[in-house]
């Protein structure tokens, strides 16, 4: 059998993270010299402690070694299996990332590399809209955007608490701070 694609370990590794509440984010599989290396990205509405991801990485390893065995899996000489959290660079694409990320800083990059800076609010209750808070003025402006329209977006690394008046929007439920 041909070294497997992110589909193939995909499809095996679903049903384990749905077992314990989780969303697969990522999946890269690579040849690295001898032994191959495949890289799991795993997240939650609440996050994963580092035991969660040792349980995970427990079961996904007895199924790929399974699975090698059976010669579903081929990974050549062996491989390391690494379980781990996306990093704050990943691309905010789904409704569960804004979710997850109420109240982050966020930059939005658009076609031309223009970049935009707003704070993540509330989602409306289908999840397609996300309230976006003005950063850096006086008295924030609140944009709603569809989810599905949105430029990309990653996540800024803040080291101070937001102020006041970004946060009270934040907090706000979506059909409070965005005018329908």
């Amino acid at each position: 059998m041909a070294f497997p694609t992110p589909e193939q370990l995909g499809a095996l590794v679903a049903p384990i993270a749905r077992n314990h509440e989780l969303d697969v984010e990522q999946i890269r599989a690579v040849r690295a010299g001898k032994k191959s290396q495949v890289i799991i990205a795993l997240d939650g509405d609440t996050p994963p402690t580092l035991d969660e991801l040792e349980v995970v990485s427990n079961e996904l390893s007895e199924l790929f070694d399974a699975h090698e065995d059976a010669g579903d899996l081929n990974f050549g000489a062996g491989y390391t299996l690494e379980v781990t959290t996306p990093g704050v660079d990943m691309p905010l694409t789904e409704p569960r990332h804004w979710r997850r990320n109420r109240g982050r800083a966020v930059a939005l990059l658009d076609a031309d590399g223009k970049k935009e800076l707003w704070r993540i609010g509330a989602l409306d209750e289908t999840e397609t809209r996300v309230a976006l808070i003005e950063r850096g003025a006086k008295v924030p402006a609140v944009q709603a955007r569809l989810v599905s329209e949105m430029p990309k977006a990653v996540v800024e690394i803040e080291f101070k608490a937001p102020p006041a008046a970004e946060q009270e929007l934040v907090d706000a439920p979506f059909d409070e701070v965005v005018d329908a």
